[in-house]
């Protein structure tokens, strides 16, 4: 046990609070534009709440999405505090690049490509896990949340604001459906909790254990080292919502489109239900982000039609930035991995 206060454990722990200073910051948009953009919250009040959800999240529905990551893509003997790191450091400067751009970036695929770099590199990847489970619900998850937003704003929605009851100022004023958004922000955020922690909590699981020489054993040590490392993480998802927060909330919130209360709610209950079943039925990191802006675009086609919502910059810009900072991930992951490699570190 002396040796958890190695520097060898410092240093990826440093890391992990790094990284999970950009997931937080990347997150915020996801869990809160929805209340932003209704107007219902301030943006000073979102960093404190954020940050408790996501805790809770980590701990009460994130075990099997950190066991994902941590030992279900690749090898898991590949996970000591070298190659950690360089997972670790990898994820944190491609979501750094997406939230100075204030582009709400997927955490875990940025991840999943950086934790699958040295796994290929060293023949060790789990291909059927990555190509069979995980990268298909990456496609099928985003389509579910478009298809269901775009036919309950299209058929259920839509009469009602033709009847004029979606923009009634007693019902949009109405204290119950301002409690309603607050609670499915909060919601999101717990949702989050659930699936992108383990994007750091599951990594440094493992190499505690490999460095403890427990392998998969250790039981309570392994919960303690999984309590432990959401201690440290959820914190510092709070610290960079207050960092990077305000710019992605009014790109997601306010650039997209203008919400209106009752879609908010909409937009939050099925992209947060989608993520929260992937994290407790299959443990599969996936993208909240991308779940969430598909169910925005549903919304938005029934309110506007596909060629108004599509032809918006912002729209283009968040594909754009999803296609290239996972890469990212994966170029540094690799390059580092074989410099590391090659100069006996690993």
């Amino acid at each position: 046990m002396d040796s958890l206060v190695n520097s060898h454990f410092i240093i990826p722990f440093l890391i992990s609070m790094f990284l999970s200073i950009n997931m937080g910051g990347s997150g915020t948009g996801p869990a809160f534009s929805i209340a932003f953009g209704a107007n219902v919250l301030k943006k000073t009040s979102v960093p404190a709440l954020f940050g408790l959800m996501v805790f809770l999240g980590a701990i009460i529905a994130g075990k099997a999405t950190s066991a994902t990551v941590g030992k279900g893509l690749v090898n898991p003997e590949l996970m000591n505090y070298a190659q950690v790191s360089i997972i670790l450091f990898a994820v944190s400067i491609s979501l750094l690049v997406a939230n100075l751009f204030g582009i709400p970036q997927s955490t875990s695929q940025s991840t999943v490509l950086a934790v699958i770099a040295p796994g290929i590199y060293f023949h060790e990847l789990n291909s059927r896990k990555v190509f069979f489970e995980v990268i298909p619900t990456w496609f099928i998850l985003p389509i579910i949340a478009f298809i269901l937003s775009l036919i309950i704003g299209k058929y259920i929605y839509t009469p009602l604001r033709r009847r004029g009851y979606t923009i009634s100022s007693r019902i949009n004023d109405h204290y119950m459906l301002r409690w309603a958004i607050i609670f499915a922000s909060l919601y999101v955020a717990f949702s989050i909790g659930a699936n992108n922690v383990a994007n750091a909590s599951g990594p440094l699981t493992s190499m505690t254990m490999n460095e403890l020489g427990l392998g998969n054993q250790g039981g309570r040590l392994l919960i303690l080292i999984m309590i432990m490392s959401t201690m440290i993480v959820a914190p510092s998802f709070g610290i960079g919502s207050s960092l990077f927060g305000e710019k992605i909330l009014r790109n997601t919130g306010k650039e997209l489109f203008l919400f209106g209360r009752i879609e908010a709610v909409i937009i939050a209950i099925i992209s947060a239900s989608l993520l929260l079943a992937a994290s407790l039925f299959k443990g599969i990191p996936t993208s909240l982000v991308q779940l969430n802006v598909g169910a925005i675009l549903g919304i938005g086609v029934a309110r506007l039609g596909p060629r108004n919502i599509f032809r918006k910059t912002a729209v283009r810009k968040f594909f754009l930035m999803w296609l290239i900072a996972p890469i990212i991930a994966f170029l540094i992951s690799w390059y580092l991995t074989f410099l590391a490699d090659k100069y006996g570190y690993l």
